[in-house]
């Protein structure tokens, strides 16, 4: 089952990108381009909700549905 989960992506100076997320604490990825640092959020919040399988303090996230928005980052024009 798919889950939603918001975050925040923010360049910093040294020209990465990082991520986090309120809906999944401790959730933080960084990565060279918006496309790796999204890959490697993915990647890490799925981990960190599996080692919180047992359901206790397991946040709760809305389903993926039939449809949602999402922001789409486009580049090199």
């Amino acid at each position: 089952m798919e889950r939603i989960v918001n975050l925040h992506i923010e360049k910093l100076p040294e020209g990465v990108y990082v991520a986090t997320s309120e809906d999944v604490p401790g959730l933080v990825a960084q990565g060279r381009t918006v496309a790796e640092t999204l890959e490697i959020a993915r990647d890490v919040g799925t981990k960190l909700l599996q080692a919180q399988s047992d359901g206790r303090g397991r946040p709760t996230l809305r389903e993926a549905g039939s449809s949602f928005d999402h922001p789409l980052v486009l580049g090199g024009f």
